[in-house]
């Protein structure tokens, strides 16, 4: 640590500390809740969220995640009893987050667990499909047609076709989301491809699951004896405060992981058939893509300077800090392609919104005194070359500036932060 600049420390005792690291460091996989509706890349920590709320927050206080992706901030929010609002620039980041965030009543749950048990059924390749001719148009059928992949296309087709036939838009939205689990594993990466009789197996197994999952966030939801709600809204991250449905809130705890500088995660398309990218999820959630992957990372990850890349996270999080107020608590966890040239650059961009890092005392003298964690066997880490900055990610705490503060410098680093 530069001797120059004296570090600032959260207040937290020893237990809330230890809470916080051993969630970060939490490596086991995403379960739990309504966890496992969708294979999200690069998915939040339900550990870390967990405890990161329950640590800066009461019930009955809201929570904000401007780059929600899968929704883990929205679900452990709701599920401890506190309110949520997420924001995302992809409707397909909306769709996942607001089924896996809806609390069911009984009546919808008894509902879904009948279908759930009927659902490997509507699989027959004798019987006829619904074609979405409308977003055959715009190319969302493109890779499915191939001799190998036909049946699978209209099992899918059939699988959307029983989720419409629930009838009521909550429901049709988490039997779409039955069907997106089961395509992606059918799907994304995949080397060979499973029988349709895998398929109709695994789509009965994931669908009640699912269920469980719902029941359970629910359970958690009632436990808590506070009613919530959570807010889930597809727009640019930059700039929401001027939009009229978020313009008031007051978040207590801003927790988000936002797309990682130089590191390269494909958010919004599958791959099939030798990597090539498939935009079907979207039209499985009923949205519309119709971007590039630029748009969902804030910049292309090739250029050397990443300058719209920074540009951009200056505008998203300088609107998280917009709705913020002296109390909020601002965490983020970032992992980085280049960390020791983009760490500085990404602390000194939060320095300019008007956001005061502060690290836990528990960790002052270890490497450069920040929280720092494995990624856990994710697919963009495992292209990666070997053990780099991009392999780890940090968390990044901070807090509003008082106005009439002078700012300080961001806290400099050491070639120890590459090293947990």
């Amino acid at each position: 640590m530069d001797d120059a600049v004296q570090p600032s420390f959260i207040d937290l005792d020893a237990n809330a500390e230890a809470a916080l690291i051993a969630g970060a460091r939490f490596a086991e996989p995403v379960k739990g809740l309504t966890h496992g509706f969708y294979k999200y890349p690069a998915r939040f920590s339900p550990a870390f969220v967990r405890a990161t709320i329950e640590v800066f927050t009461k019930p009955g206080d809201l929570v904000l995640d401007n780059h929600v992706g899968g929704g883990t901030t929205v679900v452990e929010a709701i599920a401890a009893g506190r309110h949520a609002v997420g924001v995302d620039i992809s409707s397909l980041a909306e769709f996942v987050s607001s089924v896996k965030a809806t609390v069911f009543s009984d009546a919808e749950l008894e509902e879904l667990s009948v279908w759930a048990k009927q659902i490997p059924n509507e699989i027959d390749l004798r019987k006829q499909s619904i074609h979405f001719g409308d977003y055959a148009e715009l190319g969302y059928y493109k890779h499915l047609e191939h001799k190998s992949r036909w049946r699978l296309r209209k099992a899918i087709e059939q699988g959307m076709g029983a989720a419409i036939a629930l009838g009521q838009p909550r429901l049709e939205a988490f039997g779409r989301c039955v069907v997106l689990r089961t395509a992606q594993w059918a799907l994304d990466g995949r080397r060979s491809l499973p029988s349709i009789g895998e398929f109709r197996s695994f789509l009965g197994e994931a669908a009640a699951a699912m269920v469980c999952g719902a029941r359970a966030l629910r359970a958690a939801s009632v436990a808590n004896g506070v009613p919530t709600s959570a807010l889930i809204v597809n727009r640019s991250a930059a700039g929401f405060e001027a939009d009229e449905r978020l313009a008031n809130i007051r978040p207590k705890l801003i927790v988000t992981s936002p797309p990682y500088p130089g590191v390269h995660v494909l958010y919004h398309r599958w791959q099939v058939d030798g990597r090539k990218e498939s935009a079907l999820p979207f039209m499985i959630a009923k949205r519309l893509d119709g971007s590039g992957a630029a748009h969902y990372t804030m910049g292309d990850r090739k250029g050397s300077e990443l300058k719209k890349y920074f540009a951009n996270i200056k505008a998203s999080m300088g609107s998280a800090a917009a709705v913020a107020d002296e109390n909020t608590i601002i965490v983020q966890m970032v992992a980085f392609g280049d960390a020791q040239n983009q760490l500085p650059r990404y602390l000194e961009t939060m320095n300019e919104i008007g956001l005061d890092e502060l690290l836990l005392a528990s960790l002052h003298g270890q490497g450069d005194g920040r929280l720092w964690r494995a990624v856990p066997g994710r697919r963009w880490y495992s292209r990666q070359k070997g053990d780099t900055p991009g392999s780890q990610e940090v968390v990044l705490i901070h807090r509003k500036r008082a106005a009439g503060i002078r700012p300080l410098p961001p806290q400099s680093l050491t070639t120890a932060q590459v090293h947990l």
